[in-house]
């Protein structure tokens, strides 16, 4: 029977306060204590031990790499994309199958987004993108001149049209909890609006408000389809939280969304924070929202995979993150090490008979050399990319396990200070 009672989230070793009246956590300003921890999210398909890393597998597939290869890797949970899957090969199929984790073979959690991100971001003539810096704000209607909109919200829902054939389609809160409970995944998200940094003030606060109402719709139906659905698994609903890079937009959203509940008197079981963030805020909008967001609930951080980046999330109290980078740059021969990041497939590696990473413990590095790589990105093989994305995967999967481990044993400083000294982004080879 779906029990509510399935999931839960228990809070395990914090990081102590920042003593000595040093500088805020994170970049222009923060909370003077931090809000990182560690603790574990149980679902009816596993526990998550956090802080983690949720490799996205958008079409119920991580690109290029099998199921059994990225729980090899240390994958605790897997997250698909709720918008892609109902367009192929819709969301009763996966149904059918036994629901996302049996129709990819895979027996661990697994979280869905809402779709709203891609039905905003895939309707490019409506510049719904996100960005890590703002240059300017602009209405809407600048941004989309001169352009089809292939997404027109509404305070009802979205109406788009498919990147695949072009055909209309119609998303709204009640559709999209109906996807996401076909789909089966033990976390999911309420669909919201996707705003970026070039909106306007005031378009945030209307979107931002539209968001909300229809954050009480997924609550009110997820309580309808969880009753219907008592023969699945519970499926915990997290609320999104908007606001950009306004303080005051940010905190009245996880104000608001926490005390939020539906006609059964069920609340969110956690959080996801999402929307338009600039890089050098992130720590302090972070550190915005675990000031106000209940500490028993955990936080999820969309769209983040930079190693710089979860250090500052997880001392401002991000539990887990998701992101496509560490298998889409693999793709293009990118690749990350400690010292940074840079393109195997330059022809300064043509005879490096050495692994990519000798401090690395995946299976790519174990067995291949980076001249191998190397000709294999030049030959336009597809193992290239499967090579690739099994290592950054682990690579960024295990930066955020060695973060877990070094707060629970106490040494969590040394450790960022030790790893971001080495870190220096993109490497130069001369």
């Amino acid at each position: 029977m779906s029990d509510p009672a399935q999931f839960s989230f228990t809070v395990g070793t914090s990081l102590p306060g920042r003593h000595g009246g040093g500088p805020p956590v994170g970049h222009g300003g923060g909370p003077p204590v931090r809000h990182g921890r560690t603790g574990v999210i149980s679902t009816p398909h596993g526990q998550i031990a956090t802080p983690a890393f949720i490799p996205v597998g958008t079409k119920a597939t991580v690109k290029a790499v099998l199921p059994e290869a990225m729980a090899e890797i240390g994958a605790q949970a897997l997250l698909a994309n709720a918008y892609h899957l109902y367009l192929q090969p819709g969301s009763d199929i996966v149904d059918e199958a036994g629901g996302l984790g049996r129709f990819m073979n895979w027996p661990g959690p697994t979280f869905t987004d809402s779709g709203g991100f891609q039905v905003m971001s895939l309707g490019v003539g409506f510049k719904k993108v996100l960005a890590m810096e703002a240059v300017g704000v602009q209405s809407d209607e600048v941004i989309a001149k001169g352009k089809e909109r292939l997404a027109v919200v509404d305070d009802d829902g979205v109406t788009f049209r498919s990147h695949l054939d072009g055909s209309s389609h119609r998303f709204t809160p009640e559709v999209s909890m109906g996807i996401q409970h076909r789909l089966g995944a033990d976390i999911m998200f309420a669909f919201d609006e996707l705003t970026t940094l070039f909106n306007t003030r005031g378009y945030q606060e209307k979107s931002l408000r539209r968001t909300h109402e229809w954050a009480q719709r997924c609550i009110d139906e997820h309580e309808r389809l969880t009753a219907e659905r008592a023969h699945r698994p519970y499926q915990a609903l997290f609320a999104v939280i908007q606001g950009a890079q306004y303080e005051d937009l940010r905190r009245k959203a996880c104000r608001d969304l926490d005390a939020m509940r539906g006609s059964g008197g069920t609340g969110f079981d956690g959080y996801g924070i999402g929307g338009a963030l600039e890089k050098a805020n992130l720590g302090t909008i972070v550190g915005w929202c675990c000031d106000e967001l209940p500490p028993e609930k955990p936080r999820h951080l969309l769209g983040i995979s930079e190693p710089e980046d979860f250090f500052v999330a997880i001392e401002n109290g991000a539990d887990t993150f998701d992101c496509v980078n560490p298998s889409r740059v693999a793709r293009n021969a990118a690749i990350y090490v400690a010292a940074g990041r840079f393109n195997i497939n330059t022809s300064r590696f043509r005879r490096d008979f050495t692994p990519i990473d000798d401090t690395c413990d995946c299976y790519t590095c174990a067995h291949y050399t980076r001249a191998y790589i190397h000709h294999l990105f030049k030959a336009k093989e597809m193992l290239a990319a499967t090579l690739c994305t099994i290592h950054n995967e682990r690579f960024t999967i295990r930066l955020v396990d060695d973060i877990r481990a070094s707060i629970e044993g106490g040494y969590y400083d040394d450790f960022k200070a030790e790893f971001l000294g080495r870190w220096q982004g993109r490497i130069r080879f001369d």
